[in-house]
């Protein structure tokens, strides 16, 4: 069962490892085609943040969140590999904070072919970030290893 485990979370720590590995070698100065197609989406993200809730989103290099990006999903990927759920939290953490910018189906009207195409790509995300949550409630939730107190030997008078 330990081997199906590892496997398991092999194959699914794949998905991010590969997806941070083609980011950073496609990073440059000006954090490459990932942040040239992150930043409008980015943009909107903020401006229909601040019309709905009045908070303002900070101005920041958007490299600086490409960056951020590929490194939580091959840290966590690495780190989820080995069981840790401190990788399942990063790559939680990715997935919290990149989803709604990326699939902004929400811009979209319901008849359009964008809004399907996104939606369905945010669906996909939500489930990769179900398992996460799934992970970390399952290894919240097992008891860790105590160890065996020797019953005391008794004295005879």
């Amino acid at each position: 069962m330990a081997l199906i485990s590892f496997v398991g979370r092999v194959l699914f720590a794949l998905v991010f490892i590969l997806s941070a590995w083609q980011e950073f070698n496609e990073f440059s100065v000006d954090g490459g085609q990932s942040a040239r197609a992150l930043k409008p989406k980015f943009n909107v993200f903020s401006k229909s943040l601040t019309s709905h809730t009045g908070l303002e989103v900070p101005a920041f290099d958007i490299k600086y969140l490409v960056a951020a990006a590929v490194a939580f999903k091959g840290v966590g990927g690495l780190l989820f590999i080995f069981g840790s759920t401190i990788g399942a939290y990063l790559l939680a953490l990715q997935q919290v904070i990149v989803t709604p910018i990326l699939y902004d189906f929400y811009n979209y009207d319901t008849e359009k072919k964008e809004f399907s195409q996104l939606f369905s790509k945010f669906s996909q995300n939500l489930a990769l970030l179900g398992a996460l949550l799934f992970f970390i409630g399952m290894k919240n939730s097992l008891p860790r290893r105590q160890l065996k107190k020797k019953a005391p030997k008794t004295k005879t008078v």
